[in-house]
């Protein structure tokens, strides 16, 4: 999907179909789609790969690549004092600071499951929602086709959604 507007962005995201919680297990890929939302090009800068679904209790939300390639599951936890401020302050989408980012990861990183699957209604549809253990923020789920959904990350008091794809490994 290219850049969109978050209306147009909403109106692809309720065409399409639900998500059954199975559907969703395994290794994604991941990459934000552009409609404006201050988190536009932030998880690409700091080498977001995707997020991993071991079991429908046993999801790791936020994976990245290191320095060395390698993939680590990160908590989002730390993510909390920003989430908070996205609306007003920007997030800077630098390499320098991505690189930073990666070169920190070990402090962050984590073996634990930091999110759940369950099936939530939203705009209509009950479909698969991600909810992170620890943040306000639930990522809701719909199929574009066997190997991909449009996921809409939706943060408690963000003015606007989120959009990203998610792509089977």
């Amino acid at each position: 999907m290219t850049r969109s507007s978050t209306a147009e962005a909403l109106a692809i995201f309720d065409s399409l179909a639900p998500v059954e919680i199975d559907f969703m297990m395994g290794a994604w890929k991941g990459a934000g789609i552009p409609t404006e939302h201050p988190l536009d090009g932030v998880l690409e800068a700091y080498h977001w790969h995707g997020k991993w679904f071991d079991s429908a209790d046993h999801v790791h939300p936020l994976v990245f690549t290191t320095l060395t390639g390698d993939k680590v599951s990160v908590d989002p936890v730390w993510f909390m004092p920003v989430m908070g401020w996205v609306d007003q302050v920007p997030i800077p989408k630098s390499t320098v600071m991505g690189r930073m980012f990666q070169g920190c990861l070990a402090l962050v990183s984590t073996r634990r499951s930091c999110a759940r699957l369950c099936l939530t209604t939203y705009r209509g549809k009950e479909s698969a929602t991600m909810i992170y253990d620890a943040l306000p923020i639930h990522d809701i789920f719909r199929k574009v086709d066997e190997n991909t959904v449009l996921g809409l990350m939706d943060l408690k008091g963000m003015k606007q959604p989120f959009f990203f794809m998610l792509q089977r490994e």
